[in-house]
């Protein structure tokens, strides 16, 4: 799951535009990229989620949205290759996927998915304060181009959690990248870049959308 999605103790430094140096004026800190994410609820936003495996021959890639439906709330839908619904509320997980009976368990089990849940309702919250509570935050480049880098304090979530970097343009959150201790890189595009992945299937192309390389190269 992205976050979660989806992201050593110390993450290796992220990517960033960097044909203009950012400014003083320009760069894009912590408080800055928060105020800008800022999202009341409800919202809802579309999503290109992108798996590798060393199983698979190409990535596994999923489609789909994330609804916000109100503050305690978090729904992932999983829309192709397959159906499946993911609503975290009131410290529940519950998991409802065609053709299978839906599972309900509870966050102490997923202490990963408790960070998820958290980290997303203080990025649209703008809420700084809860977001450092979980994770420890770099932000490097500009306000045009900026990644924020997310490490997680808590121990059982590092035991499974590398950490997290988001990638974004001025006010939109663009890609999430999430780092496993085990596994691949699990890219998420929303936003601009989920629509522009729509005809993109390539591995590389795809995380460079994410990272927004792929304007630099233009």
């Amino acid at each position: 799951m992205a976050l979660a999605l989806l992201l050593s103790p110390v993450l290796p430094a992220p990517a960033f535009a960097a044909d203009t140096p950012a400014t003083p004026a320009s760069r894009a800190d912590a408080e800055w990229i928060l105020s800008r994410l800022a999202r009341p609820a409800p919202m809802r936003t579309g999503f290109v989620e992108v798996r590798g495996s060393a199983l698979l021959k190409a990535p596994l890639r999923l489609t789909g949205e994330y609804r916000r439906p109100d503050g305690d709330t978090l729904v992932r839908e999983v829309r192709a290759p397959y159906a499946e619904t993911t609503t975290i509320r009131a410290g529940d997980v519950r998991i409802e996927r065609n053709g299978r009976g839906a599972r309900t368990f509870s966050l102490s089990r997923a202490p990963e998915l408790a960070a998820l849940q958290a980290s997303f309702g203080a990025l649209l919250a703008g809420d700084r304060a809860l977001l450092e509570k979980h994770y420890t935050i770099d932000t490097r480049g500009s306000r045009s181009a900026w990644t924020m880098a997310l490490a997680p304090r808590d121990a059982a979530v590092a035991a499974k959690l590398r950490g997290i970097t988001l990638h974004g343009r001025g006010a939109e959150l663009r890609c999430i990248e999430t780092r496993p201790t085990q596994g691949d890189v699990q890219r998420t595009l929303l936003a601009g870049a989920a629509r522009a992945a729509e005809t993109v299937s390539d591995a590389a192309a795809l995380a460079a959308l994410c990272t927004g390389t792929e304007a630099r190269a233009q």
